[in-house]
C-alpha cells in the first residue's frame, strides 16, 4: 500500500511566459531562507537554465519535473525524492499555466503537473498598466479548469503601493498576496536563447539578495506557507528499481562538464547512478585526456562560445575520436 507524505508545495505559475516566474520563485526562495526554512525547488518541463538560478537561491540542486517525458509515476516519484527534508518545496511552472504540448490538452504543463501533485497554485500576472482588468484575467485562468485551486495572485512588475492597493481592490478571491515593484538594476543578464547561465561570473550574488530581499518585503509570506502548508498529502507510488544488489558499479560513465557542456537533468544522473553507473566528471575544455570509462555523456551547453579552447585541445578530441570508433576507450590508449 502506498505511503502519503505530507509537503508544503505551492506552483508558481504565470499567464504567458515572461510575466517573471524565474524572479518570484528565486526571490520567494531566498525571503522563505532567510526565515531559517529549507526550500526545494522544481522546474516544470524541460528547461536547463532556470534550475541553475535555483540552484544559486537555494543552495541546493532544482530537479526537473516534465510530465509528457517522465509520466505521472515519475514526476510523484522524484518530487517526493527531492522534496523529502524540505519544509516548503516550490514549482516553477513553464510557460503559461495551461500551455503545453498541444493546444487543446493539458499533457506537458504547468496545470498538469499541479494536479498531479495536488498542489495550489500562485498566479503571476505583469500587472504592469492595469487595474480592474486584472480581476477579468485572474477570472479567467481561475475558471478554466475546475479541478485546478489557484489559491493566491502575485502581481509583477506593480508601480508602487497605490498601483498594488487598486489592484487588491479589483481582485480579491484568490486573493493577490504580494506584488513587486519593477526593479531594472536586478534584472538577470540574458542572452539570444534567453537568460544566462547562473554562474557567479555571470550573475551577481548581489542579484539573488535583491530579489530576496523585495520578495520578503513586498509578498505576505506568511500567506503563501499558509497555501503550502494547504495541500493535502502526497501518495508515494510503487517505483522498481534495478540496482545492483551488491551496491556495486555496474560501468563507468565519463560526464563532460565544464563551461561548455553543463546542460543535464538531474534526475537522469541520479537515474543512472541508482542503475549502477558510476559517473566520472570530465573537461572537454581543460582535460588532455578521458578517464578510464566504459561510456560517455556529452550533454548540451554553449560549446560555440568556448569553440577556441574546445578546438585547441587536440589531444582530448583524439581520445574521443578513439573512444567513439572502437565504442570505448582501450585501457592501453595513455600511452600513446
Amino acid at each position: 500500500m502506498s505511503a502519503a507524505f505530507a509537503i508544503p508545495r505551492l506552483v508558481v505559475a504565470g499567464v504567458s511566459s515572461g510575466v517573471g516566474k524565474t524572479t518570484v520563485t528565486v526571490g520567494l526562495c531566498r525571503a522563505l531562507r532567510a526565515r531559517g526554512l529549507t526550500v526545494a525547488l522544481f522546474k516544470c518541463g524541460p528547461d536547463y537554465l532556470d534550475p541553475t538560478y535555483h540552484q544559486r537561491a537555494a543552495g541546493a540542486v532544482s530537479h526537473n519535473l516534465d510530465g509528457w517525458m517522465m509520466g505521472r509515476e515519475a514526476v510523484v516519484a522524484t518530487f517526493l525524492r527531492a522534496a523529502r527534508g524540505a519544509d516548503v518545496a516550490i514549482v516553477e511552472g513553464v510557460m503559461g499555466l495551461y500551455d503545453g504540448a498541444s493546444a487543446t490538452g493539458e499533457v506537458g504543463s504547468t496545470a498538469e503537473l499541479a494536479k498531479w501533485l495536488g498542489a495550489p497554485v500562485l498566479l503571476v500576472v505583469d500587472a504592469g498598466g492595469m487595474a480592474r482588468s486584472v480581476a477579468a484575467l485572474v477570472a479567467g485562468f481561475a475558471r478554466f479548469d475546475a479541478d485546478l485551486t489557484i489559491a493566491g495572485v502575485i502581481a509583477n512588475r506593480v508601480g508602487g503601493r497605490g498601483h498594488l492597493d487598486l489592484l487588491r481592490q479589483a481582485q480579491r478571491e484568490p486573493p493577490i498576496v504580494g506584488g513587486l515593484t519593477v526593479a531594472d538594476e536586478l534584472a538577470f543578464p540574458e542572452r539570444h536563447l534567453g537568460l544566462r547561465t547562473a554562474q557567479p561570473d555571470a550573475v551577481a550574488e548581489s542579484l539573488f539578495q535583491g530579489w530576496g530581499a523585495r520578495a520578503g518585503e513586498q509578498i505576505d509570506l506568511d500567506a503563501v506557507l499558509a497555501i503550502a502548508r494547504d495541500a493535502p498529502p502526497l501518495a508515494a507510488p510503487e517505483m522498481a528499481t534495478t540496482a545492483p544488489a551488491d551496491g556495486r558499479a555496474r560501468c563507468r560513465i565519463g560526464v563532460a562538464q565544464d563551461e561548455a557542456f553543463h546542460f543535464y537533468y538531474e534526475d537522469n544522473l541520479r537515474r543512472l547512478e541508482a542503475l549502477g553507473a558510476q559517473l566520472v566528471p570530465f573537461s572537454p575544455v581543460r582535460d588532455a585526456r578521458l578517464p578510464e570509462v566504459d561510456g560517455l555523456y556529452i550533454g548540451g551547453g554553449y560549446p560555440e562560445v568556448h569553440a577556441r579552447a574546445l578546438a585547441a585541445n587536440a589531444a582530448l578530441r583524439a581520445d574521443v575520436a578513439v573512444f567513439a570508433r572502437a565504442r570505448r576507450r582501450p585501457r592501453s590508449s595513455r600511452a600513446h
